[in-house]
């Protein structure tokens, strides 16, 4: 008689995710689609508000980097479109 074999433990690989969340509706309908056979053109957009964006990029970028770029794009233009804090009417 023996010992009682161990049972060994599984665990799950993470994966990146399909969606992303809209950084103008916050909702996770965000798709990027990566087509490399044009030059490297991603596009992503948001099923739920409309934003769509396309980015050129590189070999070795991946879903996550397109994502990155597109609410670095949106998060730019809010900046922009707020007055600066020295235009602002003293009280």
């Amino acid at each position: 008689m023996g010992r009682r074999r161990k049972k060994s433990v599984h665990i799950p690989k993470k994966r990146l995710p399909k969606f992303f969340s809209c950084p103008t509706c916050g909702k996770e309908t965000v798709l990027v689609d990566i087509n490399r056979e044009e030059g490297g053109r991603a596009v992503a957009q948001c099923s739920s508000c409309g934003i769509r964006e396309e980015f050129q990029i590189k070999p070795a970028q991946n879903e996550v980097d397109v994502y990155c770029m597109l609410t670095d794009s949106v998060y730019s233009t809010l900046k922009k479109r707020t007055l600066p804090s020295s235009s602002l009417p003293s009280k």
